[in-house]
């Protein structure tokens, strides 16, 4: 089975037609952060959601840890994933699950050493899928995310190994070595966002040279 892109740090309409047109299995659209690329208002995630094509994913990264919160900006963006970048209380994926029926929870697990295995583990039965990235939620202003970095990939292709939900990975992906972690990580999906953008905005031609990579591997 192919590997799947998502591309995030979505920006504009324009940038997520740019990422389907390519082949995008997924957008991913950034709300207020404690630092990163690519936050954007809540009213433009509310408009971009709607116009992605059916069978294309629309992530809501989050910083929210708080049930009610998460579900007041799902509702107000209308989008079908959640991808919550903090850890959050076993109580509030309940409850995410009692409220938002249908909608899809990815929690961000960043990988910083083998405690990250344990917290893989952990939160596996309660989402649809783990999105391991390159954060250190330890900082005094927390990175979530965007932030460039690869981090350990033999941790991360232990994890991959364990869990029972699929595995996306994430964390300074470019067209150069995208194929190299999939050989060594084999994920569900890998996670783009600075690797394919110039400044503040999608570069068409990192993007087209990203799927060239990924279509191209040989299992």
């Amino acid at each position: 089975m192919k590997t799947r892109v998502k591309i995030c740090c979505i920006q504009t309409l324009e940038e997520a037609r740019l990422a389907v047109r390519y082949g995008a299995s997924a957008i991913g659209l950034v709300s207020a952060m404690p630092s990163g690329l690519g936050p954007i208002s809540e009213d433009l995630i509310a408009e971009i959601a709607p116009s992605v094509p059916p069978g294309v994913s629309t992530f809501l990264l989050t910083s929210s840890q708080e049930a009610d919160s998460i579900i007041a900006q799902q509702r107000r963006t209308r989008v079908n994933t959640l991808q919550l970048v903090d850890a959050v209380p076993v109580k509030t994926y309940e409850s995410l699950r009692h409220v938002l029926h249908g909608v899809a929870i990815v929690q961000v697990v960043h990988v910083r050493g083998e405690e990250s295995i344990e917290e893989a583990r952990s939160v596996a039965p309660y989402v649809d899928a783990i999105l391991l990235d390159s954060g250190d939620p330890t900082l005094p202003v927390k990175q979530l995310g965007g932030t460039g970095r690869t981090h350990d990939w033999t941790i991360s292709r232990r994890i991959r190994d364990e869990m029972p939900v699929p595995v996306f990975l994430a964390g300074g992906l470019t067209a150069r070595n995208v194929a190299e972690a999939i050989h060594r990580v084999h994920p569900y999906a890998v996670d783009v966002c600075s690797g394919v953008r110039t400044g503040n905005r999608l570069d068409e031609r990192k993007l087209s040279l990203f799927f060239r990579a990924v279509e191209n591997i040989v299992e």
